[in-house]
């Protein structure tokens, strides 16, 4: 099956772009984007993603804001044309690769809108690959690259309407593509043992005036590091003066630490500290503080329903919302959180997030059982 892209000298196989190199049912190629004023006055989402060997596209929109969170959920079959990033009145425009995305959502019977704008201020960063293997099957294998930006534009939702103004509306762009486990289990496949679930990830993309940091981790239950990513990143004005794709002057970093402190009955942040080490040994320690919390599966992550790569017909969508307060913050599908945090180090001030994806045993924090939590 041939696209526009077989018209680009871009192949990595013997086979048409839309074809992925494998048959594994989780393959999959995803757009995430996340927007936030300075002041963690709201927050929203934007997630969508082509599952080539399902057939399936879909996608996810979600804010939150005066102490409610209101998502747009869609999904259909996928289309032939893989530039093709639209399901019903969600659509996503790559109006200048790695400089500019434009991101609409048409009014709906939902009664959530938006019309956005994502330029960049840095160039992209990849990531480490990050591979998992388990009894010899392969679960995780991507490739992942960050890119930090402003937005502009405006947010619709119950006939309110929220501004984007881009001297205020900072977010992060997420590319991703490879393997990773979709919803639902694949009847052919042994399910894993449940003392397998163990996971645990933290990730902090954060703005300064002057740069931007990245920080991320995925550990094992003993606290071990078996993946680590950490940059700092120049900042540009004009977004005709990045450099490329990526940017010379970006600094890799030799590792990074992290310090929780847990909101007690929960695995979620009251406060947290990262730091940051350089190849010569000199460490920034960066505070966090939270602003706002943000539900993942608003955008469909962990979603009972409304999860990635269900199937739900031809074309589909669903609105829904809820009062953050009423959420049960250890349901299981409430566990996968960002949270908007105020950054200082030192007397810089910034503005990001941190991700938080936590179970099973974590020795350092004395998790010792799937869900349970912290204490006093």
């Amino acid at each position: 099956m041939l696209s526009k892209f077989d018209d680009f000298p871009i192949h990595q196989t013997a086979a048409p772009i839309a074809h992925p190199i494998g048959g594994d049912r989780n393959h999959y190629d995803r757009y995430w984007f996340n927007g936030y004023q300075d002041d963690g006055d709201f927050y929203f989402g934007i997630g969508a993603a082509r599952y080539p060997n399902l057939g399936i596209f879909d996608c996810g929109f979600s804010v939150v804001h005066d102490g409610e969170q209101h998502s747009f959920h869609g999904s259909r079959r996928a289309p032939h044309e893989p530039t093709d990033l639209s399901v019903g009145p969600f659509k996503i425009d790559v109006v200048e690769p790695m400089r500019r995305i434009h991101f609409s959502l048409a009014d709906n019977d939902t009664g959530i809108s938006a019309d956005l704008m994502f330029t960049a201020r840095t160039a992209c960063v990849e990531e480490g690959r990050q591979t998992i293997a388990r009894n010899s099957r392969t679960i995780l294998d991507l490739t992942r690259f960050a890119q930090f930006g402003n937005w502009e534009g405006e947010i619709t939702y119950q006939g309110r309407t929220i501004a984007i103004d881009p001297a205020r509306v900072l977010g992060t762009k997420d590319r991703s593509w490879g393997v990773r486990p979709v919803a639902g289990l694949d009847p052919a496949i042994a399910p894993e043992p449940p003392q397998s679930a163990q996971v645990f990830f933290l990730w902090a993309p954060i703005h300064w005036d002057d740069r931007c940091t990245t920080f991320g981790v995925f550990e094992n239950e003993q606290g071990r590091k078996w993946h680590m990513d950490g940059a700092i990143l120049p900042v540009y004005d004009n977004v005709a003066d990045i450099p490329g794709a990526e940017d010379p002057a970006t600094v890799a970093l030799a590792s990074v630490e992290h310090n929780i402190k847990y909101l007690a009955g929960t695995r979620r942040a009251e406060s947290a500290e990262v730091s940051l080490v350089l190849e010569t040994g000199a460490t920034e320690v960066i505070s966090l503080k939270p602003l706002l919390c943000f539900q993942m599966k608003g955008i469909g992550y962990m979603h009972p329903e409304w999860g990635h790569g269900m199937w739900k017909g031809e074309l589909a969508y669903s609105g829904e919302s809820w009062k953050t307060a009423d959420l049960d913050p250890m349901a299981f599908d409430n566990q996968h959180i960002q949270q908007v945090m105020r950054a200082t180090s030192g007397d810089k001030v910034g503005i990001g997030v941190l991700e938080q994806l936590s179970f099973g045993p974590h020795a350092k924090y004395g998790f010792k059982s799937l869900l349970d939590t912290a204490s006093e």
